[in-house]
């Protein structure tokens, strides 16, 4: 006698609570085609497929994603049902983004010093503001 344990399913206010999510957010991954739950009447059940899927939705948006890149990602496995194509792409977007930081990075330092600068030159017109006034006393 084999016994077999029924896949998990999770509602759609569990899967808010888990990852602190709004109920709406979680419809809105779903109306975006990246979530596809399970439909008995109105209710929607989701099984631990769309519980990685949310998983892997929050991840992309950490990394800072697009939708649209998360949804190929996710597009990829499902359509090959391999991780190879979907990790080559993965690393792709990764390099990407990766080059987009650094970037940001390298503006914000250049920013970083203009505004220390403006500083230090709004500091000095201030001192000698005061001591050309402090002169004429």
């Amino acid at each position: 006698m084999t016994s077999r344990i029924p896949p998990a399913t999770y509602t759609i206010s569990d899967l808010a609570r888990e990852f602190a999510l709004t109920t709406r957010a979680i419809r809105f991954y779903e109306d975006e085609g990246l979530l596809a739950p399970r439909r008995d009447g109105r209710s929607r059940i989701y099984g631990e497929r769309e519980r990685v899927r949310i998983k892997l939705i929050l991840r992309g948006k950490r990394l800072g994603l697009a939708l649209s890149e998360i949804r190929e990602l996710l597009d990829l496995y499902d359509t090959t049902r391999s991780e190879r194509p979907q990790l080559v792409k993965f690393l792709q977007v990764l390099s990407q983004r990766r080059s987009m930081l650094k970037q940001q990075q390298e503006d914000i330092t250049i920013v970083l010093a203009e505004i220390e600068s403006l500083e230090r030159q709004c500091r000095k017109r201030l001192r000698q503001e005061s001591e050309a006034s402090a002169g004429t006393d």
